[in-house]
Order: C-alpha cells, then sequence, then structure tokens
C-alpha cells in the first residue's frame, strides 16, 4: 500500500489506535483506501444483540470475516458462527478453534462437508430438499451427532433481498423433510431467513408462526428455530424501527405459538458489524465543468452493494485532521476504474470546496465492505486501521 507518512510509518500506523479519521488524515494520509475499524462500537452492538435477543447469538460470518471483528465478537461472548463454504470454515478454526460452527448455506458441495465435518467437527448443517439431507448423511457417515436444519420459507416483500428467491422450502416439503430426519434417528431443527434489510419485525413473527405449525403438523420436535439474520441497519434512505421491536416479535411469538419453545437462535451480519467500520478514501479527481467527484474506491470496492440496491452510506469529508463544513451542493461521485458503472447511486451532498488530495469517509461499511471488494482494475481496498470513535452514527436505542 502506497501512502504519504507525516510522522507514522504505514507498519506502525496499522497498530496505532486514532481517534478517529482526524488523525489518520493528518498524520497518514493514505493514498489508498483505508477500513477505520472501531472496537469499542462492536463491542457495543455486540452486547445489544446478546442481552436484547431471547435465544442464541450466532454471528454471520460471510458480513466480515475480519480478524479483529471475529476475536471483539468473541471477547464479547459470541460463540457461535455462521459459516457459508469450507473456506469459511476454515478462517474460523484458525481464529476460534473452540467456536461452535453452523453451516447454514443450504447448498453445500459434498466434499465440503466431508471435510467441515471430519477435519473440523462441524456438527451443524441447513438443508431445504430432500438430495441435501442425503448428501450430507452421506457425507457426515449418518453421525447421530449431527444437527439438520431444515429452511422454509414464506412470501413477503419487506426487504432489500428476497432470499426465498434463491433457498427455502414450503412449509409442506419442510414438514416432509422433519418426519426424515426423525425417522433417521437424528436431530431435528428450522431456520428460515426474512430478507436482509428486513423493514417490518412482524415478517419475525409470522415465521415464527408458521414454524410452530410446521412442527404440530410434522409431529417431530426440533431442538432449535434459527431467525436467521435481516435485521436492518439504518442507512441513510432506511426507515425502520428499533432492533428491540424486531427482538420483542420474536420473544412474543416464541410465547404465544409454542406450549414448549424450542432454543432461539439468530444470526445475524450485517446489523452486529456494519456500524462499527467507515471507509476513508480519497478524492483523486474533481472535474472542472460540473464538479463531479472521482475517489480512490468505488462499486467494484468497498461500496459494490451500491450497484445492487438502493443504499445510501452516510459521508463526510476530511482536509488534514480537519472536518470540511461549510455551503454544500449535490456531486455525481465515481470510483477510480474505467467501468462506466463504477458510480455511487443518486447525487451526494458534498462541501462546495471539495479539492483534489481531501478525504471522503462514508460509514456503515464493516458489513459487505472488505468482503466484497474486487481488484478489478488493479485497484483494491482492503487495509485496516483502528480508531476509538468510529463514523458516531446514532441509530434508534442505542
Amino acid at each position: 500500500m502506497n501512502m504519504q507518512v507525516a510522522g507514522l510509518s504505514p507498519a506502525l500506523a496499522e497498530r496505532v489506535t486514532f481517534h478517529d479519521a482526524g488523525g489518520i488524515t493528518r498524520d497518514v494520509r493514505p493514498d489508498d483506501p483505508v477500513y477505520l475499524f472501531s472496537e469499542a462500537c462492536l463491542a457495543r452492538r455486540c452486547r445489544r444483540f446478546r442481552s436484547g435477543f431471547p435465544g442464541q447469538v450466532s454471528y454471520g460470518v460471510k458480513a466480515n470475516p475480519e480478524p479483529r471483528v471475529i476475536r471483539t465478537l468473541a471477547a464479547g461472548g459470541v460463540t457461535h458462527f455462521d459459516v457459508a463454504s469450507i473456506g469459511e470454515v476454515e478462517t474460523m478454526a484458525a481464529l476460534q478453534p473452540g467456536a461452535t460452527l453452523h453451516f447454514n448455506n443450504p447448498v453445500k458441495a459434498e466434499d465440503a462437508v466431508e471435510r467441515a465435518y471430519r477435519q473440523f467437527n462441524v456438527r451443524s448443517y441447513a438443508l431445504d430438499e430432500l438430495s441435501e439431507l442425503e448428501k450430507i448423511r452421506r457425507a457426515t457417515r449418518r453421525s447421530p451427532e449431527i444437527l439438520y436444519s431444515v429452511r422454509f420459507r414464506l412470501p413477503h416483500g419487506a426487504a432489500s433481498y428476497d432470499f426465498g428467491s434463491k433457498f427455502g422450502a414450503m412449509p409442506d416439503a419442510a414438514i416432509d423433510m422433519l418426519r426424515r430426519i426423525a425417522g433417521f434417528g437424528a436431530r431435528a431443527a428450522l431456520i428460515f431467513h426474512p430478507g436482509s434489510q428486513c423493514t417490518d419485525p412482524g415478517v419475525y413473527y409470522r415465521y415464527l408462526q408458521t414454524a410452530a405449525d410446521v412442527v404440530r403438523r410434522a409431529g417431530v420436535r426440533v431442538e432449535q428455530i434459527n431467525v436467521g439474520g435481516g435485521f436492518p441497519e439504518y442507512y441513510e434512505n432506511t426507515s425502520a424501527p428499533a432492533l428491540e421491536q424486531y427482538f420483542d416479535a420474536v420473544e412474543r411469538a416464541s410465547s404465544d405459538c409454542f406450549e414448549a419453545a424450542p432454543l432461539l437462535m439468530c444470526e445475524p451480519g450485517r446489523a452486529m458489524v456494519a456500524s462499527s467500520i467507515s471507509l476513508l478514501t480519497r478524492v483523486i479527481h474533481v472535474r472542472q465543468d460540473d464538479g463531479a467527484v472521482f475517489l480512490n474506491d468505488g462499486v467494484y470496492g468497498g461500496m459494490q452493494e451500491q450497484a445492487l440496491v438502493d443504499i445510501r452510506f452516510p459521508v463526510r469529508a476530511w482536509r488534514q485532521g480537519q472536518l470540511l463544513a461549510g455551503e454544500r451542493n449535490c456531486r455525481r461521485v465515481f470510483g477510480p476504474t474505467c467501468d462506466p458503472v463504477d458510480r455511487l447511486s443518486g447525487e451526494i451532498s458534498l462541501p462546495r470546496g471539495l479539492q483534489t488530495g481531501d478525504y471522503l469517509e462514508f460509514g456503515l461499511l464493516g458489513a459487505y465492505g472488505s468482503a466484497t471488494s474486487t481488484a478489478f482494475n488493479g485497484f483494491r481496498s482492503s487495509r485496516y486501521f483502528n480508531v476509538e470513535c468510529g463514523f458516531g452514527i446514532t441509530v434508534p436505542a442505542e
């Protein structure tokens, strides 16, 4: 990574904890984009989930497998992690050897299941059709220790990503799978996912109502019901209730719909980690004619999700350690690649006096930022620095 260093070497800068982005723009002046991680912010969100959710919390590793994220969550008491690939299994085995891993990608390669079972002691797997059930049984030598989590789906439109378009059995099929699992003498569970950025806590209630009906009709005891992720982050264009309303909906449904409720689990990814990390980008050009801004990162890097859904990140500008204030206007903002798709959605309000060499810091980039960035055109964003305060986003009830 190339840096213009003012008193701090790049190696030293990675070991220092800065107060906020100001010290980095003043003392390090990175040429490349960097992620700014606030351990304190992530620890607060971790406590909020663990104290508020009425069950076990399992972190969705796919949102951000950065080692300092995993270690902070483990230090905060998270012992369960949702993994989606053998690569994530290997990552977690190296970072947290004693963690309980749930291989909850409903469709997996058979050799990945076999390796997870034999080499890494993974005993929990999701599925959404009978052929996947047979695959897991073969790969795990029909072990009675395996927890089979049957994933089901319901139609709804209160989320940014409809996971039901790819995964999940209809309730009748889920009933059949639960009966098959019980017939094998194996351990059964249910799992669902309301969809990313779910804006209606009632969706969780309706899913749990259906889960209770599925269990009753199947006549099978389930050890666990995993309500998935889907808890929203509060982007600038997001209107959603506080997290506690989602926790309350889950708790009410568990009480209302089950005579003896099984263990509940959730697997937050975005809502757990997004607010603890910002992305510091550098202005590499400002057009003379219309003021359009070009940055050293964009939708092929840390802001790839902007090419998929309408997510508006909060943003602030820095120059030599100071926040830029004053009159603002709306600008088009482009990433550094030669592709015209590399443009942030909408127009962004920025200070009128913004110059080449200034920095823009985008908040809420902890989830699907560095985890999904590419090296297209030779541009990369993967380096992390530590900060005390982070971006300072205020969200409901926090």
